[in-house]
This record gives structure tokens, sequence and C-alpha cells, in this order.
């Protein structure tokens, strides 16, 4: 009696996150993330065919125009300008902005601020120790052997002069602590729930803007994210290469996977979840610049592209960044393949 119990109590809980349709939200705000470091590494080619700071049209004829236009920021500039982006989540690198201790170097992320600031783009911007692209976290090399302690302390300084330089941009719609904190993903050291309350405390102390926690989508039911967060995030992913056992594999969850837990998280906590991470590029054995197209491919093609997009749309879910803007771009000037690219264009048309 116990077994037959338990099976269906089984039954009905697989029928709940797998049988169904969630409603369809009228209204889908589409934004992007967007990392400097990522960008840099794909190597993107000066194509002039991006606007300059100033929004004057560059012709190859006018290269020297460009001459302090760098690579990331071409390829920003595009997600901005042609795709029309106006929701955008900027990922913080420590060893960009600390590469020596307690010296702080913020123009290039003043400059994405101030650039999107200028066309009227929302950003939520992550700040932390883990904020996303691997390694995941972004360690500078003189606080790589730092004692867990220092290592905290350095991040709560960061947090602080971030925070408290931005605090009065008002184009930052929230802040995003970490990127999922409490999922196993990365070269990290361990992320406990007693450091990111502290992050949370801190940044509460300096600013009232919603904090984001955000966590995996697949592997969490997010209840430890929700109970820190003002606003919950997930991450959604369809098809990703799984290290452990060298092959690519397909998530079963359907749309309304995403959808129940959702309406549990609204029930126990009363907020509102939103994607903060949806994929939109491949996820191979290797980084995207060292595979190649054919590889790419089996993961993420114009097909797939399209597929993910309705699958979105379908969870019921409100919000959604995508991930991989960046790679969009890199396929469009290096190789001379836009389509994903303008089939992107038309979620901000």
């Amino acid at each position: 009696m116990f077994f037959l119990v338990l099976i269906i109590l089984f039954l009905a809980i697989l029928g709940y996150f797998f049988i169904g349709k969630a409603p369809r939200a009228e209204e889908i705000v589409w934004g992007v993330v967007f990392s400097q470091k990522h960008s840099q590494k794909l190597g993107l080619p000066r194509t002039f065919s991006a606007l300059n700071p100033e929004g004057v049209e560059i012709t190859e004829g006018d290269a020297e125009k460009v001459r302090d236009l760098d690579y990331w920021q071409e390829s920003y500039l595009a997600i901005l300008d042609d795709l029309n982006v106006k929701d955008i989540k900027i990922t913080t690198h420590w060893d960009l902005i600390e590469k020596n201790s307690g010296k702080y170097d913020f123009e290039d992320l003043d400059w994405q601020i101030k650039q999107a600031k200028k066309r009227g783009a929302e950003i939520l911007l992550v700040i932390g120790l883990k904020t996303g692209r691997w390694p995941e976290c972004h360690i500078p090399n003189w606080a790589k052997n730092l004692p867990k302690e220092d290592l905290e302390n350095k991040i709560l300084s960061l947090i602080k002069e971030i925070v408290l330089r931005y605090k009065d941009s008002e184009n930052i719609w929230a802040w995003q602590v970490e990127n999922e904190p409490f999922f196993p993903f990365g070269e990290c050291p361990k992320i406990d729930e007693k450091f990111v309350k502290q992050e949370i405390n801190l940044v509460k102390s300096l600013d009232s803007r919603p904090i984001v926690v955000t966590d995996s989508g697949e592997g969490s039911f997010w209840f430890k994210a929700a109970s820190l967060a003002d606003i919950p995030g997930t991450t959604i992913y369809k098809k990703v290469w799984v290290k452990q056992f060298k092959f690519y594999f397909t998530h079963f969850y359907p749309p309304v996977f995403y959808w129940r837990k959702t309406q549990i998280i609204k029930k126990l906590f009363d907020k509102e979840v939103i994607c903060t991470e949806f994929q939109a590029e491949p996820w191979g054995p290797k980084l995207l610049y060292e595979i190649s197209l054919e590889e790419q491919e089996k993961t993420m093609d114009l097909n797939q592209f399209k597929k993910n997009i309705e699958f979105a749309k379908k969870t019921g879910l409100k919000r959604f960044y995508l991930w991989g803007s960046e790679w969009w771009y890199w396929l469009k000037t290096k190789y001379n393949q836009p389509e994903i690219w303008n089939e992107a264009r038309k979620l901000w048309q």
C-alpha cells in the first residue's frame, strides 16, 4: 500500500510539471546579456559598420574616426543601434575592473552604461564574485590565493565601489548579486548563503533598487534564490555539452515545467520570476572561439534559434535576457553569416 501511494504521488508530481500548457504572456520584454571580455575573446574584426559614440555613421573610408573604438565596443553599439535592444544585462568582471589591488578602473563600464543611457536602454548590472561567462569567477591574479575571508572582503569592497559609483545612474533598474551562486558550475571557490546575504545587505544599505538572485532553470527549484531576492531569476538551456559524459544532451523539460515552478515561487514568496539567461548560442566541448562552426551548429543554428524563441514564448515568463548576442555579431562580421542576427532583430522591431 505504501509503495502504491508513492507511485501515485510520483505520477501526480510528474503530471503537474510535465502535462499542460502555460498561459502565453501577452507582452514579453526581450533583452540580451553582454560581456565585454567574451566579446574581446571572440576577436571581433573592425567592420566600420557600427555607429561611433556620437551616433555618426562610419564608413570604411572614415577608418580614422574609429581609432578609439575597440572590437567589443563596436559589437556593443551594434546591439544597441542595429538590433535596437532596450534591455541589456551587463556582466562585470572583477579582473577587468581591479587589475591591481585597491586600484579600480571603471572606464569601460562607464562607457557601456553611458552609451545605453543615450539610447534609452535599461541595464541589469551583475556584480559580485561569480558573474557569468567561463570561468564564471573572474578573479584577478593577485587575488587567486587569498584566504576565503580576505577574498570575500575584497569582493565586498568591489561591490561597494560599483554601487556607489552607479547608484545615480537612472538606467540601471536592478542589481544582480552573483550569477547562480548556489549552482556548482565554473572554476569558483564555494559561495555560501551567508556570504550572499552579506552582499545583498551591503547593496541594500547603499541603494534601494531591486536585487536579483539567480539559479539554474534545470537543476534547482529556486527556493533559496527566491528567499533572498526581490526578483528571482532563472536560466533556461535546451541543448548542451555534458563534460562529465562527453556527449550532447537535449533537455526534455517542456515549457510548462518552468511555468509551474514560477507559480510555486509566486505562491510561497509572492515574487515574479524572470529569465536572466536564455540559451541563444552554442554550448560545446570547448569555448566558442576554440571550436568549428560545424561543431557549434550541433547545439545552435538558425533553426534551433527559432525553436528556442518559440519555446520561451510558451513558458509564460514575461522577461528574457538572451545569451549569445556577442556570438550573433561574430557570425555576422567574421563569417558573413547574418541569419541569426537578422532573425534576432525581429524581436525588437
